[in-house]
């Protein structure tokens, strides 16, 4: 096995790294025991992890607990376990071929694919970053009184914040993100001991049901947990920032590489899965149970918290925790924008200016809806902005199941038979649930 191990399929060689400024800039300590390896590696999941809990899986996760209890937990779950498998094979791609999905993509498509494939992509960051920004100024509204439209034109400055600690490392970046996931958690913890949810209903609803699929309304809020879950975006993102981990380019590098990022992945997604689910009991706990199923919005279940839990406090440490997820999901946002823009286009912008062109994007129509329509139109927008990710999503998943299956590009690293299978089915079930909501949105 040759020094620099790298898979033979590839047409053309990568014209450069991926986020070149940060690229392997975080070193894996050579002779260290597990736990100091897993802490190096650590850090990446987490960045990925701040997309599966970001205001769009808000609006979802409580407009399925407030209509239907415990019931849809098991789509929680199972988008979960989706993502982890799907987030396994970014990495993998990540390590093993030294390039990015986007990179990926450029290298195997024709000019024509590729563009197309890049649209889809801004498009879904553009949607992404739409409900950040809706997420961060109903925040500021619930917690300053702020007017939704000023609060939409306050998360245009956090664009300097995060250009300023670009520039402090990566490492510093992780530490940001990582520390908003503890304070979204602890909010959490504190508002499931506050509501007092039944601990079998919980567990049954873990459970898949059968009327999951055969309500309508229940499976159209299904499948936007599903969009509002595994995100395209971190795909494209997973597969870049991997590779900010200076470990050997060896086949025994890579292949202790992809065991610990896989593990920083996997434990990373399940705090999501504790935060989502947390938010679906918290609302089946506190609305379903007491006849207050109409709600469906963050608006309101904010207004309910106090007199239904008694607290004042439910409802603020619930702002607190929505103002982190928004400003994590930012974070992460910019990132893959630069990742998509650099390995399909090869264009090289300086990141502020990314930055403006992306957030200027998703500002402008939160902008004008919530000038023109106010509250009601901004839940919309943000319920509208998941089923665009849910559309965009097939795109980026085909893609990187072709690629990480193939023994051409992959070596030895190729995805084994079960695995083919099973990532194939999960591809399939996107797919098909995609067609199902585009029809239903149409229609």
């Amino acid at each position: 096995m040759g020094q620099n191990f790298q898979a033979k399929g590839w047409r053309k060689e990568r014209s450069s790294d991926s986020l070149p400024e940060v690229f392997s800039s975080i070193n894996i300590p050579k002779n260290a025991g597990f736990w100091r390896k897993l802490l190096a590696f650590t850090g990446p999941g987490l960045m990925v992890a701040v997309g599966y809990m970001d205001p769009g899986n808000w609006a979802t996760d409580i407009a399925g607990g407030a209509q239907f209890g415990y019931t849809l937990l098991s789509v929680v779950l199972i988008s979960n376990l989706f993502a982890i498998v799907l987030q396994h094979l970014s990495l993998k791609l990540g390590i093993v071929a030294e390039r990015d999905l986007a990179q990926a993509c450029k290298d195997h498509f024709g000019p024509k694919t590729n563009f197309v494939l890049w649209i889809f992509c801004e498009i879904a960051i553009a949607a992404c970053d739409l409900a950040e920004v809706i997420g961060s100024a109903i925040a500021l509204n619930l917690l300053f009184g702020l007017p939704l439209t000023w609060g939409v034109v306050v998360t245009i400055v956090d664009v300097l914040l995060i250009l300023f600690l670009q520039a402090k490392g990566f490492r510093v970046i992780e530490s940001i993100v990582a520390g908003l996931i503890v304070v979204i958690l602890g909010c959490f913890a504190y508002e499931i001991i506050l509501s007092k949810p039944d601990i079998f209903p919980i567990l049954a609803g873990l459970v898949p049901q059968k009327e999951v699929v055969t309500n309508p309304a229940m499976l159209y809020i299904g499948i936007g947990i599903l969009g509002a879950t595994v995100m395209p975006h971190n795909l494209y993102l997973h597969s870049s920032i991997v590779q900010t981990r200076n470990y050997e380019r060896t086949a025994a590098g890579k292949k202790e590489a992809i065991k610990f990022a896989t593990l920083d992945s996997s434990i990373s997604l399940f705090l999501a899965f504790f935060i989502n689910a947390a938010i679906l009991i918290v609302a089946a706990a506190t609305f379903h149970t007491t006849g207050n199923q109409d709600i469906a919005d963050i608006h309101d279940a904010h207004e309910m918290l106090t007199p239904l839990l008694g607290t004042t406090f439910a409802s603020i440490v619930f702002a607190v925790a929505l103002l982190a997820s928004g400003q994590n999901s930012t974070l992460t946002g910019t990132l893959a924008g630069q990742i998509v823009m650099e390995g399909f286009l090869n264009i090289r912008l300086k990141p502020w200016l990314r930055r403006l062109i992306t957030r200027s994007i998703a500002v402008i129509p939160a902008l004008i809806v919530t000038i023109i329509y106010g509250e009601k139109g901004t839940t919309d927008l943000l319920v509208f902005s998941q089923v665009i990710l849910s559309m965009q999503l097939s795109f980026a998943v085909v893609p990187l199941v072709m690629f990480t299956g193939s023994k051409l590009k992959m070596g030895e690293f190729a995805n084994k038979l079960w695995l083919k299978i099973t990532v194939w089915i999960i591809a399939f079930i996107i797919i098909l649930l995609n067609l199902f909501l585009l029809a239903e949105t149409i229609f």
